[in-house]
């Protein structure tokens, strides 16, 4: 991990977490946490943070479902004063982007503290949030430091650390992804940034079994490969290393939630799930040849623009404006455009398949997410086989990336 912001992972996290706040003279707080984390850990750090003087406000979020939008920022911001505190986000992915969002806002700094290892945006700067139905990824702040402890860890609920271990082990893809569209799309690119997120991904994956157990030998690993991937986006300055075809179909089924007033489904499990299908777009892609390719784009398209158009209003509702504007350089392409991007294919098509290679295969790819304790298909999700076909089909819409969706659409393979 080459970013110097300290990480501390183990068995004396508080004590390290007063330690350190004590170098940094910190003695103003805003711990952050809803009603499960502040249970299992936030009590333990408020106490100790008040046995030492400091000026402690907490920030317990309540509800059946706490969710980073425009509601529980609300919250928050109702507890913050007009003191310059360091915010504590005591919990997961979403506590921790209400917290990286609204200290940021605030001209404050915050210091990660999680209580599973669920996902991997602990240390990265984007903070996804639902706003106005719409998710999206806001550009905000990594933290100072981040405390993470083992037991808590280790003793977290099975399906929050599948969780992780399927966000983890969908950066075999995000990161082929990343690399097709440089190649293909000329997307900035990073290779040695990507040597380490699939270095991370390799330490976690073959631990499925000791991960579902809680042991320490397989939650450390997990941990350390989430932490190095949000590493990798912070250092990169956005979410392109460790993000998607499969974190699109997954950002796509989580709003088709949102907006039926559904429970939701932990972000990882949905990426576990949609990342088997976009490793079997790339197990296609390395059966076909290059003379095939060509006669498979010969009258390809993504499609009349207009009737794109329509499809984005219908499966988006009121946001469909600000994806299609977002859409812009495919829903405009000319012919021209389309031709030369079709032709770079066929020349490129050598490199298409070794990223491909570097993909597991979907029956690995299930295996290992059964071990873990997730599921496997969208139907043991809750959905329907309509809502998994919309997830795939309209996933890639949310951004302007040029992802292994895209090239399937081209190549006019199957959503399944």
């Amino acid at each position: 991990m080459p970013n110097n912001l300290p990480v501390y992972i183990g068995n004396e996290t508080i004590a390290r977490l007063i330690e350190f706040c004590k170098e940094k003279s910190y003695s103003k707080f805003l711990l952050v946490c809803d009603q499960n984390t502040y249970s299992v850990l936030g009590k333990a750090v408020e106490s100790a943070l008040l046995a030492q003087g400091y000026d402690v406000v907490t920030a317990c979020l309540t509800g059946k479902e706490v969710i980073a939008d425009e509601h529980y920022l609300i919250q928050v911001l109702i507890k913050a004063d007009r003191e310059e505190r360091i915010f504590l986000a005591i919990g997961s992915g979403t506590l921790t982007d209400i917290s990286r969002f609204i200290s940021f806002k605030t001209r404050t700094s915050f210091i990660s503290l999680p209580t599973a290892a669920s996902v991997d945006g602990f240390t990265s700067i984007g903070a996804p949030l639902v706003v106005g139905g719409m998710k999206k990824t806001y550009i905000s702040q990594a933290p100072v430091a981040l405390f993470a402890d083992l037991p808590t860890l280790c003793r977290a609920p099975g399906l929050l650390t599948a969780a992780g271990y399927g966000d983890l082990m969908g950066k075999f893809l995000s990161a082929a992804d990343w690399r097709l569209g440089h190649i293909l799309w000329d997307e900035t690119y990073d290779a040695e940034i990507d040597r380490r997120m699939r270095a991370a991904v390799m330490k976690a994956a073959h631990l499925a079994t000791e991960i579902r157990q809680g042991l320490e030998t397989g939650i450390q690993p997990l941990m350390t490969g989430l932490i190095e991937s949000g590493f990798c986006m912070l250092d990169f300055g956005n979410s392109n290393p460790a993000s998607g075809a499969e974190h699109h179909i997954s950002h796509f089924w989580e709003m088709l939630l949102l907006n039926q007033h559904r429970p939701a489904i932990f972000h990882g499990v949905k990426v576990g799930v949609a990342s088997i299908f976009t490793s079997a777009w790339y197990a296609r892609v390395r059966q076909i040849s290059q003379a095939e390719v060509a006669v498979l784009l010969k009258d390809a398209s993504f499609g009349p623009a207009d009737e794109q158009v329509r499809a984005i209003r219908a499966a988006f509702g009121p946001v469909a404006d600000e994806i299609i504007e977002d859409q812009k350089p495919f829903l405009s392409m000319t012919e021209q455009a389309l031709e030369a991007l079709k032709q770079r294919i066929v020349a490129r098509w050598a490199e298409v398949q070794d990223i491909a290679a570097q993909t597991p295969e979907p029956a690995t790819l299930i295996q290992w997410l059964q071990a873990a304790g997730s599921p496997v298909t969208g139907q043991e999700l809750g959905f329907s086989e309509e809502e998994v076909l919309m997830g795939i089909n309209y996933g890639h819409y949310l951004r302007k990336r040029f992802t292994i969706n895209k090239l399937r659409l081209l190549l006019g393979f199957s959503a399944k």
